[in-house]
């Protein structure tokens, strides 16, 4: 969820601190991999491995029967890999977290080898929501000796900081997605920071967001266009201590970067579309190695080896009914707007280079080739290593896409083999959601 600006005053009192630890985590919602088995497990492991993510944020919901089943399988292949897993304890999506099953689930799983500590030493424990109920983690964090990070974004930075007499170790922001037609800034990300203190700060980046599940009473887009490089650039100027990612498969919300597995989505058996099947995005993971080391150093890495990458949506904006989607949600205290205005028809690159030097952009869409441009440099400025991005209008084409650097007549690296642009929509309403290849 969005953050709600609902800033209130707090009283004085002295917080503990953290030592940055810079690490990169994806957000996975365990309610959707029930039936899900070690060996996609061990894919999605290798998956986020590769990436260079430190660790997998599990997502449960109190009362959910398939938790136990799916946890154990999960930290069982974490363990035969090498990988770190801690939790983030749901208390909206079938209510509150009872004390004592929090205390239970941090004292089974955190002896695992697999549950990320905090400097190494105390479980780091996560939350959505749950500001009614921030009075118990004093008494969990005493039996468990945790690290406690929550997403309260409900209640805003300061007041979040200063529930139950500070019990919260540090913050994470849900606030990873623009108002509007405009790109996200990092206007609440300094916010947190300021009201934290010397306490962690972890910073959510993201995507896309899109979602039409009227059983969760749930339409709604918010702006992707650009988002995801122009997040990973203001992690590196905040700095966070942490950054989770939105998420690893969150399906229904559409800003999943892990794989897509027909046995996950079964949300969409009652919804207008299933508007995930068939729509990877995987190239959303492509530069996670550049980004994540860029972000834990300070600096480029020194070797890498060059890359494009691309999204688009699947058919233009006016193709057809846009299905009940606003723009915003009032229920975010936002007006909301006709969707069509937020995203552009448009195809989005960016292109991992040591240089913009003698580099071109050529975007084929069907028959036709367009020439692309880069309009936003990395930091360092053109002429340096980084990611380089642009887009082209879809133009009236339809077609398969396929986006392609050259440097000197010699073509560097190639997108392709997403699902085709259409000139209509392939439903009977509009799919929001985008490609990334």
């Amino acid at each position: 969820m969005k953050l709600l600006l609902a800033l209130a005053a707090t009283a004085s009192v002295v917080f503990p601190s953290v030592q940055a630890a810079k690490e990169v985590f994806a957000h996975v919602i365990v309610g959707n991999v029930r039936a899900l088995d070690n060996a996609d497990w061990e894919d999605n492991i290798k998956l986020a491995q590769e990436a260079k993510i430190d660790a997998f944020v599990l997502n449960i919901a109190a009362q959910d029967e398939s938790n136990e089943a799916s946890l154990q399988t999960i930290f069982q292949a974490a363990e035969n890999l090498g990988f770190k897993l801690f939790f983030s304890f749901d208390y909206k999506a079938q209510g509150a977290w009872p004390k004592e099953a929090v205390i239970d689930h941090i004292t089974r799983f955190g002896a695992s080898p697999a549950y990320f500590k905090a400097d190494g030493e105390k479980p780091l424990v996560s939350t959505f929501e749950g500001p009614e109920n921030a009075r118990d983690w004093t008494e969990i964090k005493t039996t468990t000796n945790s690290f406690f990070v929550p997403d309260w974004s409900s209640q805003g930075p300061e007041a979040a900081a200063g529930l139950a007499d500070g019990v919260a170790d540090g913050l994470f922001s849900f606030d990873a997605w623009p108002t509007g037609d405009t790109n996200i800034t990092t206007k609440s990300d300094l916010e947190y920071q300021a009201a934290l203190g010397e306490r962690a700060y972890m910073m959510a980046v993201s995507p896309w967001f899109y979602t039409n599940l009227p059983d969760f009473n749930k339409n709604w887009l918010w702006r992707g266009d650009e988002l995801w490089d122009t997040r990973w650039t203001q992690v590196m100027e905040i700095q966070p201590d942490f950054v989770e990612i939105l998420t690893w498969n969150d399906y229904g919300e559409s800003h999943y970067i892990g794989p897509v597995r027909e046995k996950e989505l079964g949300l969409f058996q009652t919804a207008p579309i299933n508007y995930v099947d068939n729509m990877s995005h995987d190239g959303w993971r492509k530069f996670l190695p550049f980004y994540i080391e860029q972000y834990k150093t300070g600096a480029a890495p020194a070797k890498f080896e060059e890359g494009v990458a691309a999204y688009y949506r699947t058919a233009p904006a006016l193709a057809c009914e846009n299905g009940g989607t606003t723009g915003n949600n009032e229920d975010f205290g936002e007006v909301e707007e006709a969707p069509e205005g937020f995203n552009e028809d448009a195809v989005f690159y960016a292109a991992l280079l040591t240089s913009d030097e003698g580099a071109t952009v050529t975007v084929r869409i069907g028959e036709t080739e367009l020439t692309g441009a880069f309009t936003t440099v990395p930091a360092s400025g053109a002429g340096t290593a980084g990611i380089y991005q642009g887009s082209v209008p879809f133009g009236g084409n339809s077609g398969d896409i396929v986006v392609s650097v050259s440097r000197d007549g010699q073509v560097v690296a190639t997108a392709e083999g997403g699902k085709p642009l259409g000139a209509t929509c392939e439903f009977d309403i509009q799919n929001w959601n985008a490609v990334a290849v």
